[in-house]
């Protein structure tokens, strides 16, 4: 691709990141304030959130791959249930992943 697609490329979808955020903006407030539609905007927000914790965790180019970071995902989750405070989540899940490497999988 030549630099100058590249640029226009950019500058289009910044144009569209810009006029989706302003239509976010002028969407009337009586329309959020509807009990369905925050409830739907709530779900939502944690369906992407598991969708992309879901391809980072097994996603590898074009491929699945079963390697030290699931055990590390599995590993916080399990923090997770047992109201472990986010720092000590994150600390056992990286050490989950580095001792796996360092024993060679993944």
């Amino acid at each position: 691709m030549s630099p100058t697609t590249v640029w226009s490329v950019v500058l289009a979808a910044s144009a569209v990141c810009f006029a989706l955020k302003l239509a976010g903006h002028l969407v009337p407030q009586h329309w959020l304030a509807n009990e369905r539609v925050a409830r739907t905007a709530a779900l939502v927000t944690a369906a992407l959130l598991a969708a992309l914790v879901t391809v980072q965790t097994l996603g590898d180019g074009r491929a699945l791959a079963v390697d030290a970071r699931l055990p590390a995902v599995a590993v916080a989750a399990v923090a997770l249930a047992l109201r472990a405070p986010f720092v000590v989540v994150v600390v056992l899940a990286a050490v989950t992943a580095a001792g796996l490497r360092a024993l060679g999988w993944g």
